[in-house]
């Protein structure tokens, strides 16, 4: 029981929560942030060799880490938190303080640790063939024979079409000017020159194939035993894949145990993800199951520098992963009273949609806060689902564009098919110019008023999103600050493209404005609502092609 921490508290000034923390969208109870906080507090004064990027003497790149802590109540009552990290820290597994993984891949008696040798040295055969000398020498030959041999075929055949055209002047000369006798013995030589030539091809092919089969030979030699070792080592590591699966098993409320092959859909998953079962929520959870003790709440943080791609503040708490922990978490929580998810039972029976302008064509409307603009997968009340119920007449599409669920302001709406059309081409055309006012936690520290940071969706956590150069869609936006106050600034943004999240990844990635929005949930903290609001337009109306102009002043 040493990994069980006191809060050194008098638990009756606390509430205890009347169910567990839902792990995907939630804020922290008080007491996970108790023990947050007095982790890190030792996190600070923790000798590691790992680098995240928090002291400007280390050396090496930065990298941070997720933290997690789960508040527990022993056999006794005894309220206290157990600590954890996800993946590896300085290539190891075990840190004092913090609990052990669910199954421990580097163990020095492991199977994994024999099989990895195996595939080790599968590797190196591998790594030895590729890079000999005698492989390259006579790939390396083939080549430069190869090129040769088609220059050769290359250069004869055009010289056969070329004779082929004048055997055929020889022969239309011949038919006008000669006699039949002679003009039968023209064909016979000509014939006896086509099959020369013929045959000659054929032999100089043959020939050259022979000098190319050689060396062909010898380079298949070397790519074949490549090929016959690659395919072992995928068996190899297909076989420990599958062993390391069945091996990481989970424990739930209800004393029921899956591996993570059982645990993950085979209709979803070929097989699980990558790393799935090191994260700081499984590894918690597990570890209070095996001692008895009670998960109270818990609550995971980032410790360290903010990654390139994904967006991570310092000591900022986040939900758990969906493609790796939901599986897991969604078994191990059963039997356990856990919070409803939010997302899926939002209120928004107080939620008005008020009119700022209509007229036989366009409806714009101001979108509240945390409201959907169409229809999800398990919430049917949005914009669309409203003005289609209230104006059964609309025959247009009606949603042109879309507000993220957070975000409230101006949104226009189409009563007719042409009205869409028109107003849709603007948009594809971005001749719709639109403006979004913000609060920002923070001072941005850059004086630049344009961000280009390419987007694209964190398969690993749909449905937030990622800076990526390599795969992601270009993403622009023009910023203009308005004020600042204490530590709370005031921008208009100006996006140029529209991509999903662009201004919420754009204020709070550390290569952006280093200031997420206040109350964006995703890439920030939460509040009592995101502060991003769409407060001006403008637009060509779709009949009468007139320039508009529409306001909606922000409520905050």
């Amino acid at each position: 029981m040493r990994l069980f921490s006191s809060l050194g508290i008098n638990i009756e000034d606390y509430e205890l929560p009347k169910s567990f923390t839902f792990p995907f969208y939630y804020t922290p109870h008080p007491l996970a942030i108790l023990a947050a906080e007095d982790l890190q507090k030792q996190l600070e004064n923790h000798k590691w060799q790992h680098n995240f990027g928090l002291d400007n003497k280390a050396t090496g790149e930065g990298i941070g880490k997720m933290f997690g802590v789960l508040v527990v109540k022993d056999k006794d009552d005894n309220i206290g938190y157990l600590s954890a990290f996800s993946g590896k820290i300085d290539n190891s597994n075990h840190h004092k303080g913090f609990v052990n993984p669910v199954f421990d891949l580097l163990n020095e008696n492991s199977f994994f640790k024999k099989e990895e040798e195996v595939i080790n040295v599968i590797n190196s055969e591998i790594q030895a063939l590729e890079n000999s000398e005698e492989y390259f020498h006579f790939k390396e030959i083939l080549s430069q024979k190869t090129e040769k041999a088609n220059i050769k075929i290359k250069f004869h055949r055009d010289f056969y079409k070329e004779q082929k055209k004048i055997r055929k002047q020889r022969k239309e000369i011949g038919l006008s000017e000669l006699s039949t006798k002679e003009y039968s013995l023209l064909l016979e030589t000509l014939k006896k020159e086509s099959l020369g030539q013929q045959a000659f091809a054929k032999h100089l092919t043959k020939k050259l194939k022979s000098i190319l089969n050689f060396y062909e030979k010898k380079v298949l030699e070397f790519e074949s035993q490549i090929y016959d070792l690659k395919k072992l080592r995928k068996q190899k590591s297909n076989s420990l894949q599958k062993r390391i699966f069945t091996e990481y098993t989970f424990l739930n409320a209800e004393g029921n145990n899956k591996s993570l092959l059982s645990i993950f859909n085979p209709e979803q998953y070929e097989i699980p993800p990558s790393g799935a079962g090191e994260c700081a929520a499984p590894k918690l959870i597990q570890y209070a199951y095996l001692n008895n003790l009670q998960p109270i709440c818990m609550a995971e943080f980032w410790w360290g520098t903010s990654p390139k791609s994904q967006i991570r503040k310092h000591k900022n708490y986040y939900p758990a992963c969906r493609s790796k922990c939901e599986p897991i978490l969604g078994h191990m929580l059963k039997g356990l009273d856990v919070d409803d998810n939010p997302i899926q039972n939002p209120n928004f029976k107080e939620k008005n949609i008020e009119t700022i302008y209509e007229d036989e064509d366009i409806l714009v409307i101001n979108k509240p806060h945390e409201f959907l603009s169409v229809p999800g997968k398990t919430i049917t009340d949005s914009v669309y689902t409203r003005i289609s119920n209230k104006y059964p007449e609309f025959t247009g599409p009606i949603v042109v564009h879309r507000l993220d669920m957070s975000t409230s302001g101006i949104m226009i709406l189409t009563k007719n098919k042409l009205a869409y059309v028109e107003l849709q081409k603007q948009f594809i055309k971005r001749t719709v110019k639109k403006r979004y006012v913000a609060l920002l936690k923070g001072k941005p520290k850059t004086e630049h008023n344009t961000i280009e940071l390419p987007l694209r969706v964190d398969l690993d956590n749909r449905p937030t999103q990622l800076v990526c150069y390599e795969h992601g869609k270009n993403a622009k936006t023009i910023w203009k600050l308005i004020k600042q106050k204490e530590n709370i600034t005031r921008v208009h943004f100006y996006p140029i493209t529209g991509r999903t999240h662009q201004l919420r990844v754009h204020a709070s990635h550390v290569s952006g404005l280093n200031c997420p929005i206040i109350g964006d949930d995703l890439y920030g903290q939460k509040d009592e609502r995101l502060y991003l609001h769409a407060e001006w337009i403008s637009f060509y109306h779709p009949t009468n092609k007139e320039r508009m102009e529409i306001k909606c002043k922000a409520p905050f």
